[in-house]
C-alpha cells in the first residue's frame, strides 16, 4: 500500500478531460529547476535538478505517458538532462511555446484532452488553459496559480515536478504497480 495520497477529485481531475492523459508536458526554469540561472565568467549556464524529479520522468515513460519538455530557453546543461533522462521530445528556445507544442501533438496523435502541463510563467498560459490538466509549483506567478489545477507542496527543483508526476501516477493507476517493482528484490520475490 502506498504512504502518499492525494484527495480524490484531484485524480479524477488528473484524468484529463475525459480522456486518459498520454502525454505530460514539463517547463525547465522554474519547475525543473529552482528558476534561478548561474553564470560563470565564461558565459556557461550552471542549472540544478532534482533526482526526484528525474525518476518521476521516467517512471511517467513506464507507465505509457510520455514526458516533453518545452522551455523558453536554450542551454547544454538542459538538453544534457533531457539526453540523461532518455526523453524522445524537447523543443528548445521556443518562444512560443504553443506554436512549439501543437505540431508536437498532432504527430503523436494527442488530443490536449489527453495532456498535462506544469508551468509556472505567463509563457507556459497558452498550454496551461488548453490541457486537460495543468499544474504549476507554489512559486509560479499569480495567473498560473489562478488557473492550475493543482499547485504542488514542493517547489520548483525540488521536488514540485516528482509531485506532478506521482499525481498522474495515481490517477492513471499505475503508481501502485510501479512503487510494488522497486519493493520486490533482484531474485523476483517481494519481502514480507
Amino acid at each position: 500500500m502506498a504512504a502518499l495520497s492525494f484527495p480524490p477529485e484531484l485524480l479524477v481531475k488528473a484524468q484529463g478531460s475525459g480522456l486518459a492523459i498520454r502525454l505530460a508536458i514539463f517547463d525547465v526554469d522554474g519547475v525543473l529547476t529552482d528558476g534561478r540561472i548561474y553564470i560563470g565568467e565564461r558565459g556557461e549556464e550552471f542549472k540544478a535538478f532534482s533526482t526526484l524529479d528525474g525518476h518521476g520522468l521516467k517512471s511517467l515513460q513506464q507507465a505509457g505517458i510520455t514526458p516533453v519538455v518545452i522551455t523558453g530557453r536554450d542551454s547544454p546543461a538542459v538538453r544534457r538532462r533531457v539526453a540523461d533522462l532518455g526523453l524522445a521530445h524537447a523543443v528548445y528556445g521556443a518562444g512560443d511555446k504553443l506554436a512549439a507544442a501543437e505540431p508536437l501533438l498532432a504527430r503523436l496523435g494527442v488530443h490536449w484532452g489527453e495532456v498535462a502541463v506544469m508551468g509556472d510563467d505567463w509563457p507556459d498560459l497558452p498550454l496551461m488553459t488548453r490541457a486537460g490538466f495543468a499544474c504549476a509549483p507554489p512559486g509560479a506567478h499569480a495567473e498560473v496559480l489562478a488557473i492550475a489545477h493543482h499547485v504542488t507542496r514542493a517547489a520548483g527543483g525540488h521536488g514540485a515536478a516528482r509531485e506532478y508526476c506521482d499525481v498522474l501516477l495515481m490517477a492513471g493507476g499505475h503508481y501502485e504497480r510501479l512503487l510494488n517493482a522497486h519493493h520486490a528484490t533482484l531474485d523476483g520475490t517481494t519481502p514480507t
